[in-house]
Protein backbone atom coordinates (compact mmCIF):
# COMPACT_ATOMS: atom_id res chain seq x y z
CA UNK A 1 0.00 0.00 0.00
CA UNK A 2 1.12 3.55 -0.63
CA UNK A 3 -0.36 6.85 0.43
CA UNK A 4 -1.01 9.47 -2.22
CA UNK A 5 0.77 12.68 -1.23
CA UNK A 6 -2.35 14.81 -1.68
CA UNK A 7 -4.32 12.57 0.63
CA UNK A 8 -2.07 10.59 2.99
CA UNK A 9 -5.13 8.94 4.49
CA UNK A 10 -5.93 7.20 1.19
CA UNK A 11 -3.95 3.99 0.91
CA UNK A 12 -4.03 2.33 -2.49
CA UNK A 13 -2.37 -0.91 -3.51
CA UNK A 14 0.48 -0.51 -5.99
CA UNK A 15 0.37 -2.85 -8.99
CA UNK A 16 3.93 -4.27 -9.08
CA UNK A 17 3.39 -5.95 -12.47
CA UNK A 18 3.29 -2.71 -14.46
CA UNK A 19 6.47 -1.87 -16.44
CA UNK A 20 7.18 1.59 -15.04
CA UNK A 21 10.92 1.00 -15.50
CA UNK A 22 10.33 1.00 -19.28
CA UNK A 23 8.85 4.50 -19.35
CA UNK A 24 10.83 7.77 -19.63
CA UNK A 25 9.11 9.22 -16.55
CA UNK A 26 8.24 8.11 -13.04
CA UNK A 27 4.77 7.06 -12.06
CA UNK A 28 2.66 4.38 -10.44
CA UNK A 29 -0.25 2.12 -11.32
CA UNK A 30 -2.64 1.98 -8.38
CA UNK A 31 -5.54 -0.37 -7.80
CA UNK A 32 -8.85 1.25 -6.94
CA UNK A 33 -11.08 -1.75 -6.35
CA UNK A 34 -11.06 -3.73 -9.59
CA UNK A 35 -9.98 -0.68 -11.61
CA UNK A 36 -6.56 0.90 -11.98
CA UNK A 37 -5.32 4.47 -12.26
CA UNK A 38 -1.97 5.44 -13.73
CA UNK A 39 -0.31 8.42 -12.07
CA UNK A 40 2.53 10.00 -14.04
CA UNK A 41 5.18 12.40 -12.78
CA UNK A 42 5.37 14.95 -15.58
CA UNK A 43 5.89 18.70 -15.74
CA UNK A 44 2.63 20.45 -14.87
CA UNK A 45 1.36 22.59 -17.80
CA UNK A 46 -1.18 24.35 -15.60
CA UNK A 47 -0.53 27.17 -13.14
CA UNK A 48 0.09 25.84 -9.63
CA UNK A 49 -0.76 29.21 -8.11
CA UNK A 50 -4.21 28.62 -6.62
CA UNK A 51 -5.14 32.26 -7.33
CA UNK A 52 -4.92 31.52 -11.07
CA UNK A 53 -7.24 28.49 -10.86
CA UNK A 54 -10.99 28.38 -10.21
CA UNK A 55 -11.68 28.58 -6.47
CA UNK A 56 -14.05 25.61 -6.63
CA UNK A 57 -12.42 22.48 -8.03
CA UNK A 58 -15.65 21.46 -9.73
CA UNK A 59 -15.12 24.38 -12.12
CA UNK A 60 -11.63 23.13 -13.04
CA UNK A 61 -10.44 20.01 -14.83
CA UNK A 62 -10.70 17.05 -12.50
CA UNK A 63 -11.37 13.36 -12.23
CA UNK A 64 -13.82 11.64 -9.94
CA UNK A 65 -13.80 8.50 -7.85
CA UNK A 66 -16.59 6.97 -5.80
CA UNK A 67 -16.28 6.51 -2.05
CA UNK A 68 -18.59 4.75 0.36
CA UNK A 69 -18.37 7.22 3.25
CA UNK A 70 -17.93 10.86 2.31
CA UNK A 71 -18.22 12.06 5.91
CA UNK A 72 -15.31 9.85 7.02
CA UNK A 73 -13.19 11.14 4.12
CA UNK A 74 -14.10 14.75 4.95
CA UNK A 75 -12.98 14.21 8.56
CA UNK A 76 -9.67 12.71 7.42
CA UNK A 77 -9.06 15.64 5.07
CA UNK A 78 -9.83 18.13 7.84
CA UNK A 79 -7.52 16.31 10.24
CA UNK A 80 -4.75 16.40 7.63
CA UNK A 81 -5.33 20.13 7.01
CA UNK A 82 -6.44 19.62 3.40
CA UNK A 83 -9.00 22.16 2.22
CA UNK A 84 -12.03 20.94 0.28
CA UNK A 85 -15.30 22.28 -1.08
CA UNK A 86 -18.67 20.58 -1.29
CA UNK A 87 -20.45 20.06 -4.58
CA UNK A 88 -22.37 23.17 -5.61
CA UNK A 89 -25.16 20.97 -7.00
CA UNK A 90 -25.98 19.62 -3.56
CA UNK A 91 -25.11 16.04 -4.41
CA UNK A 92 -22.88 14.12 -1.98
CA UNK A 93 -19.48 15.07 -3.40
CA UNK A 94 -16.38 17.03 -2.38
CA UNK A 95 -13.46 18.50 -4.32
CA UNK A 96 -9.88 18.99 -3.15
CA UNK A 97 -6.50 19.71 -4.74
CA UNK A 98 -3.18 17.92 -4.68
CA UNK A 99 0.11 19.83 -4.16
CA UNK A 100 0.26 20.58 -7.93
CA UNK A 101 -3.26 22.13 -7.82
CA UNK A 102 -4.89 19.19 -9.66
CA UNK A 103 -8.46 18.59 -8.53
CA UNK A 104 -9.90 15.32 -7.30
CA UNK A 105 -13.63 14.84 -6.87
CA UNK A 106 -14.94 12.19 -4.50
CA UNK A 107 -18.62 11.31 -4.77
CA UNK A 108 -20.45 9.12 -2.29
CA UNK A 109 -21.91 5.94 -3.71
CA UNK A 110 -24.17 3.46 -1.97
CA UNK A 111 -22.75 0.63 0.12
CA UNK A 112 -23.51 -1.82 -2.70
CA UNK A 113 -21.83 0.38 -5.30
CA UNK A 114 -25.11 1.91 -6.47
CA UNK A 115 -25.00 5.00 -8.62
CA UNK A 116 -27.96 6.82 -7.10
CA UNK A 117 -26.00 10.10 -7.22
CA UNK A 118 -26.23 10.22 -11.04
CA UNK A 119 -29.91 11.11 -10.89
CA UNK A 120 -29.37 14.18 -8.69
Amino acid sequence: MIAISCCPTAELELNPDRPDHKLPYRGAWLWIGSEMIHLMELPNPDPVDKDKRPEHGGRDRHFCIGVQNLEALSQKLEKAGIEYTKSMSGRPAIFFRDPDANTLECVEIGMQGSRDWTST
